[in-house]
C-alpha cells in the first residue's frame, strides 16, 4: 500500500478504526498493509499504542484539525477548512 499524508486519508468519512490505522501508519508506527493485517487488534483491545492514538485523533478534533461524527459509528474525517499557520 502506497503512504499517503493524513489529510489523503482522511479525506472522506472513515470509522475510528481506520482513522486511527491511518494515523499509525502515517507516524510509522505500523505498516501500511492491505486489509490491516496483524495491527487490527491494536484498536479492538485495550492496547496502549491503540489508546493512544484514539486519543490523538480527538486531540486533532479539539485543535480543528479533524471532523468527528457518532452516527452511522464513530468516524473522523479531515476538516476541510483547517489551514495550518505554515500554509
Amino acid at each position: 500500500m502506497e503512504r499517503t499524508s493524513l489529510r489523503e486519508a482522511l479525506s472522506d468519512w472513515t470509522d475510528w478504526d481506520g482513522a486511527g490505522h491511518a494515523l499509525g501508519v502515517c507516524l510509522g508506527l505500523m505498516p501500511a498493509e492491505p486489509g490491516w493485517g496483524r495491527t487490527k487488534p491494536v484498536f479492538w483491545t485495550n492496547n496502549v499504542v491503540g489508546n493512544l492514538l484514539y486519543r490523538m485523533l480527538d486531540d486533532m478534533v479539539s485543535l480543528g484539525i479533524l471532523d468527528r461524527r457518532e452516527e452511522p459509528d464513530r468516524q473522523y474525517r479531515w476538516h476541510p477548512a483547517f489551514k495550518g499557520s505554515w500554509e
